[in-house]
Formats: structure tokens, C-alpha cells, sequence
């Protein structure tokens, strides 16, 4: 048996290559709370929990994450054994409502180490890969058409990203529609464009900017409306020919079938931290695929190490008829991992290695690190 010894937390301060502007944020830092597992046999599994623009996005922050895992979810795990993984997740959840993000982060490491163990990759454990590489869209979130234009076409030239998300709703509506129709001409049939709206619209602003868009070439507009509006999604998906994706409305498989049920999107934007975890991510995208709506791989600007065991999952799906966003490490000015994730010809490469396939770069997580917060170095006594 090996059981669970020890579950350490660090909490990241990485800076951003540009800002990052969302309709309720500006990043310019990304903050990941890294977890690491230590098992008796002397093997570890390594996880990641990250929200976007501190607690401005999503009920939980990096603080509270760290608190959340530090304070209730290891106390629950010491001693338990680390192959029994869905009892595991099952404590966890009977111990700690809610704070998807912090069990996410512990899930992951759990699947790591025992992948590790058996020295299969993650996806193995999920039936096995059946893609190699995903499509990886690009965000293009620096608010200023002109500055977007440049980033799009030097990210087709170097063969990086050819699908692009556009951040929108800080603006008027119309202002708005206007940049992404700046944006679509520049690129024409080069590129796919889509934009995120972060809940920032009403009814009535979506209504106009869903008509807008798609005028424009726009093919999917991402969660334009709150959460709590989900018979105006329902609306909003039936009255155009443009996709409309649910996102910040889906924290686990149970919102996804409500969505289902209401008829409120075309896409589900399948993010494994705010499902709660891989399990509930693979629930989501079964609910998906059964309900027969489209599947987009998102992220929650994750570094490379939530971004591999997002792409493990993503990489048994057969059909994600969106692609991927899992770009996040491309945002951050330097790479945590040993071995940074591959990008190349419009796709990121899925890691090959046993467990989420990646290790970290150690100086680099030292480099990042909020004071206070430390991993013990690997190989060190525990």
C-alpha cells in the first residue's frame, strides 16, 4: 500500500508577457497554487489549482485555495492510501463543499502519483489517448485592435496560433463589435474568431452584440450573459446562427446537465479546475457528447503543469469540435517545467511521460514563489 504521508502547498507570482484584460480584471500576474503529494513508498504526484484575475473571476482565490487544501482537504488524506483514489476524492468531498479549485488541485496530484506508480500516463488511466497533439487557440485580450491585428498575424506567420479568442465587455457593445470586425478583416479566412464576454452583458446588449458578431464572421461568443440567466442563454442560442458557449455557469457535471436541460448553449467550455477536478471534467464532457452539443477545452490560465493534465484528459476525447484555449503557459513570462510543453503548427503536443508528464523546474518555482510558501526539495527527507 502507499499511503499518503504528506500534502505540501506553494503559492506562485508569475508576471504576465502583456496585460491581460478581462471585462472584470486587468492580470498582469498569474497566480498558481501548486500542490505536491508525498507518498510511503517514496513516490510524489504533483497538481496545480488557478483561478483568473484573483477572486474578481470565481468565488475562490489563490489564497483561499492554498487555506482550503492546508486546513481541510490534507488532514483528510494523511494516511489514507494513495491508490485508492476515488475513496480518496469521496472524503474529500464529504469533508469540504464547494472550493472546486483547491479539490482539483489535490485530484490532480492524486492521478499523477498514481500514474507514476504504475508508469502509465494519466490518459491511460482514462481509457487512453486517441490525439497525439490538440488545436490550441491564442487570446488576444490587450483591448487595442491595432496591437490585437499585429499579435494575430505574428502568431499565423510563425505557424503558433491560427484560432483566437478576443476579450470583450469592458466596452459599449457596439464598440466592441466594431473592434472584433476590425479584428476578422485583418485576418480573413486565415484565422477563426471568437470572443469571451465574461457575463458582462444584459439581455439587451447581447441581443445587439450577438447580431453584431455574426455579421462580422464572429463564430462563437462565450458566456455573454451571468450565470444566473439561463433562460436568456436559452434565448440567446436559439435566436442565432452564431455558437454561444457556457463557461462560467459550469462548475461540475451537475450545472452541465442543467444547461443541458435549460437548452441554454451550443458549446460547453470544459475547464477541469472549475469541474472540480479530471473525474468531474470527464462527467461534464459525457453530458456533452450524450446531449450532443459541442466541446471546447478551457483553461483557467493555468502554468504547464495544469495545462498537461488538462491536455491528459482532453487527449481521450474524440471529438472536441472547438479545439482547446490551453495556452496558458505562452502567457507567463517564464516556464516552471523542466521540459516545457511543445507549440508548434497550430496545435500543443500532449506529454508523452509517465503521469501528467511533466516535472517542475526547481529554481523556477523557487524564482516565483510567494514568501513563505516551499515545496521540500525532491529527494530531500521527508
Amino acid at each position: 500500500m502507499s499511503k499518503i504521508e504528506k500534502v505540501e502547498v506553494v503559492i506562485l507570482d508569475i508576471p504576465t508577457i502583456r496585460g491581460h484584460v478581462l471585462s472584470m480584471a486587468t492580470m498582469r500576474t498569474q497566480s498558481a497554487v501548486l500542490v505536491r503529494v508525498l507518498f510511503s513508498d517514496g513516490s510524489e504526484g504533483i497538481g496545480e489549482g488557478t483561478t483568473i484575475g484573483g477572486i474578481s473571476y470565481c468565488p475562490e482565490s489563490p489564497e483561499s485555495i492554498a487555506s482550503v487544501i492546508q486546513t481541510y482537504i490534507a488532514p483528510v488524506l494523511i494516511g489514507r492510501d494513495g491508490n485508492g483514489l476515488n475513496e480518496a476524492v469521496q472524503h474529500i468531498a464529504k469533508s469540504v463543499k464547494g472550493n472546486f479549485i483547491a479539490k482539483s488541485a489535490v485530484e490532480i496530484a492524486l492521478w499523477d502519483g498514481l500514474a507514476k506508480r504504475l508508469g502509465v500516463p494519466v490518459s491511460q488511466l482514462f481509457g487512453g489517448a486517441v490525439h497525439s497533439r490538440l488545436p490550441a487557440a491564442w487570446t488576444l485580450a490587450s483591448g487595442n485592435s491595432d496591437t490585437d491585428i499585429a499579435e494575430a498575424h505574428e502568431m499565423i506567420e510563425a505557424g503558433r496560433h491560427n484560432t483566437f479568442k478576443l476579450k470583450i465587455g469592458k466596452r459599449a457593445v457596439r464598440d466592441d463589435v466594431a473592434h472584433v470586425a476590425r479584428i476578422k478583416e485583418a485576418v480573413g479566412d486565415a484565422a477563426s474568431v471568437r470572443v469571451d464576454v465574461n457575463q458582462a452583458w444584459s439581455l439587451q446588449d447581447a441581443r445587439w452584440g450577438l447580431k453584431g458578431l455574426q455579421d462580422a464572421g464572429c463564430e462563437l461568443v462565450e458566456q455573454p450573459v451571468e450565470t444566473r440567466f439561463m433562460a436568456e442563454m436559452a434565448e440567446l442560442a436559439a435566436s442565432y446562427e452564431i455558437a454561444v458557449m457556457a463557461d462560467e455557469v459550469l462548475n461540475g457535471p451537475e450545472d452541465a446537465l442543467r444547461v443541458v436541460t435549460a437548452r441554454s448553449a451550443d458549446v460547453l467550455a470544459v475547464k477541469v479546475a472549475q469541474s472540480g477536478g479530471l473525474s468531474r471534467a470527464s462527467e461534464v464532457v459525457a453530458i456533452g457528447q450524450a446531449a450532443g452539443l459541442g466541446l471546447y477545452g478551457g483553461t483557467m490560465l493555468e502554468t504547464g503543469l495544469g495545462t498537461a493534465a488538462a491536455l491528459q484528459l482532453f487527449s481521450t476525447v474524440e471529438t472536441l469540435a472547438w479545439g482547446t484555449e490551453l495556452f496558458g503557459p505562452l502567457l507567463l513570462v517564464e516556464d516552471i517545467l523542466a521540459e516545457p510543453l511543445t507549440y508548434k503548427d497550430f496545435h500543443v503536443e500532449i506529454p508523452s511521460g509517465a503521469g501528467i508528464g511533466v516535472e517542475f523546474d526547481w529554481e523556477k518555482v523557487e524564482k516565483f514563489r510567494r514568501d513563505g510558501s516551499k515545496f521540500t526539495r525532491a529527494g530531500a527527507a521527508r
